[in-house]
């Protein structure tokens, strides 16, 4: 952004204006505020508009012809006007949030400048008249936009004890805008009083700020800013605890601890794809219950075996607390548990059909990512795909899986040429035993893929049941 081109007038988008014609034929004044405000100031893409105005919920709902009382408890409705969707508040002022979230009291007030006081941050605090673009600051947040500085509106710990979220909103934006957060109101996070204001929010709230936060570019800044104040430790205390946890020995495999190795590997995720960045979180989140020191010949050795297990199921617990949807839990759990895979050229093409049906086909590209993202965070360094030795074992890789699958009949139980009703009718009984045969049918397929015939497994299976499964 160039700081020169931070004005007083914003362009205020034609389906706003429109609307703003309504509201004045009314009688009423309406201003573009918060995040859309910001972000053209920033010359950035805005997605929501919300509007403050005069008029209260009922008069704006007689204004328009589509509107949805979403919070008109608290001030707020919803107009849908000309295909978008735009939250409507009424100029207000509030009072005590015993529940860190929602004020106790609303009372609305006929000036924009007191609404604006309410506001968290000081870049937040900025209004545009829908019908000029003129732009009310009258915390100067335009320029804490222009210096990059995170600032609250008034005394940092009044601000945050009012509405526990607000700490969490002030390291999502540092990581999500690159903005540093102003001395006197990053120290007010760790405030005990406003510690436990923050404890006290849902953790559906907690979850939505950090899925914004995993969407940045960096999201190793923000997880840095929780643990420097402490919020981590509150909410991810799993993650906190992978702090001083050495991993580098004389093989020079990691440079940093668990910690920093975990959150710069979410920087070398994808940022589209949440599950990845996820798993990448937490795919080592494992260890400090795996580790252990081998005294060899050589020297000093550390392992952590089996912490990929380990790992997807803390992984899985920390997931389900936040309340994720079980989709996402058990992506992400998967990726963790299938991240330690080594792929040799010296594979078979029945090893690489067990590692397709281990991992299933649906999920190699998102493993194939974590692999990526796990080497990124080795050494903070991106990892270059055409050149490196990761990037060239992962495209042979994918070649002999192309080359694998153009011959491969079956790499699950459903693909194989007889199905349990077939066994059934051979004389195998249905139960645990035929589920032990299908799986071996399976494997015999995986090695010699031409055994996928009804009379070649039906074969097979018979053959099992007498040897392994009858007296």
């Amino acid at each position: 952004m160039n700081i020169n081109s931070i004005t007083n007038q914003i362009k205020i988008p034609h389906e706003l204006k429109k609307m703003n014609e309504l509201f004045e034929k009314a009688g009423f004044e309406a201003y573009l505020v918060g995040g859309a405000v910001r972000d053209m100031i920033l010359q950035k893409e805005e997605t929501d508009w919300d509007l403050a105005t005069n008029a209260t919920p009922e008069q704006v709902m007689s204004i328009f012809h589509r509107v949805i009382p979403t919070g008109i408890a608290h001030g707020t409705v919803t107009v849908l006007f000309m295909n978008r969707q735009i939250e409507v508040t009424t100029y207000r002022t509030e009072s005590d949030y015993s529940d860190g979230r929602h004020p106790d009291k609303v009372e609305y007030s006929k000036n924009i400048d007191e609404d604006l006081s309410r506001r968290d941050f000081t870049m937040n605090a900025i209004a545009a008249n829908l019908a000029t673009g003129c732009i009310k600051d009258p915390f100067d947040g335009c320029t804490d936009i222009k210096n990059k500085i995170i600032r609250t509106v008034g005394n940092a710990i009044d601000r945050f004890t009012e509405d526990g979220l607000r700490p969490v909103r002030a390291i999502r934006f540092s990581a999500q805008l690159g903005f540093e957060i102003e001395k006197n109101t990053l120290e007010a996070i760790s405030n005990p009083s406003v510690m436990q204001k923050t404890s006290g929010i849902s953790i559906e709230r907690f979850r939505d700020e950090l899925i914004k936060m995993l969407k940045a570019d960096k999201p190793s800044e923000g997880f840095k800013l929780m643990e420097k104040t402490h919020m981590l430790s509150q909410f991810l205390p799993e993650l906190q605890n992978c702090r001083n946890v050495i991993q580098s020995d004389k093989r020079g495999f990691h440079e940093f601890d668990v910690f920093d190795h975990l959150v710069y590997a979410a920087d070398g995720a994808p940022k589209e794809d949440l599950t990845v960045r996820l798993a990448a979180l937490l795919h080592d989140i494992g260890k400090p219950a795996a580790k252990r020191t081998e005294q060899t010949s050589d020297g000093e050795i550390i392992t952590f075996y089996n912490h990929e297990t380990l790992s997807a199921e803390i992984a899985g617990k920390i997931l389900t607390r936040l309340k994720f949807p079980n989709n996402i839990v058990n992506s992400v759990c998967h990726l963790v548990k299938q991240h330690m895979f080594f792929y040799e050229s010296s594979w078979t093409d029945a090893a690489v059909r067990r590692f397709i049906a281990r991992v299933q086909l649906e999920n190699l590209d998102q493993l194939f990512a974590l692999r990526v993202a796990d080497v990124y965070g080795m050494h903070n360094v991106p990892v270059r795909l055409h050149d490196s030795e990761t990037g060239k074992n992962l495209c042979e890789l994918k070649k002999r899986i192309e080359k694998v699958l153009k011959k491969s009949t079956a790499l699950s139980i459903k693909d194989l040429a007889v199905n349990g009703n077939d066994l059934m009718t051979s004389g195998i009984p249905a139960g645990k035993t035929m589920g032990k045969i299908l799986t071996q049918l399976l494997e015999a397929v995986m090695e010699d893929p031409e055994q996928n015939t009804k009379e070649k497994l039906t074969e097979i299976a018979l053959n099992l049941y007498k040897k392994f499964y009858t007296k």
